[in-house]
């Protein structure tokens, strides 16, 4: 396929790891339990079965964690692309209410309802809920996808379809430990 003239052109436009969930002062704790995934290594690229897709399927890949900490009363995972040429980061997936009795979340669990009682999602992409795999602009280089687990010592009242700032403005005070993996996409 021949190259992508605006994907070239915003090359150097990026969000920055600096606008993520993760980095924001408020939700900092320590990095005390794992996150992983059988389907990628940390800082390798996600599998093209969980590529996004606008009228198909999104397949979220499965996750597994190590035990959170004592006190943990819920888990919410965000998953963002700080590499979109944009000013905030791309949010692919926003989902509360994970039990921390669980160890993972089998592949295409965050499937929009998800098949795990209990889960809820926020709003993503384009107002939907669940997964929204990688489908980064053509030519625009390898994006980051940053799987981010935050244990948190109280379990917030949100209803459905809520959105990332009200999330994080929730999850602010109550985050006792968190856990990140990395995965990339690229679409030359």
């Amino acid at each position: 396929m021949p190259a992508n003239p605006i994907g070239r052109a915003l090359r150097n436009r990026h969000a920055g790891h600096h606008t993520l969930a993760w980095a924001r002062p408020d939700l900092q704790a320590p990095e005390s339990f794992a996150l992983t995934s059988p389907a990628f290594d940390h800082a390798t690229p996600i599998p093209r079965r969980h590529r996004g897709k606008i009228f198909a399927a999104n397949i979220s890949p499965a996750l597994a964690w190590t035990p959170p900490p004592a006190g943990t009363r819920e888990l919410v995972l965000i998953v963002q692309d700080p590499d979109v040429p944009l000013k905030k980061p791309a949010t692919h997936a926003l989902t509360l209410g994970i039990d921390p009795s669980l160890n993972a979340i089998p592949e295409n669990g965050l499937a929009d309802p998800s098949p795990i009682p209990g889960i809820k999602h926020g709003k993503g992409p384009f107002g939907r809920g669940g997964w929204a795999g990688p489908k980064p602009p053509r030519s625009h280089g390898p994006h980051t996808y940053v799987f981010q687990l935050f244990a948190l010592d109280y379990r917030p009242e949100l209803p459905d379809m809520v959105t990332l700032t009200d999330t994080l403005d929730a999850m602010t005070g109550h985050v006792i430990a968190r856990a990140r993996l990395d995965g990339t996409y690229e679409i030359r």
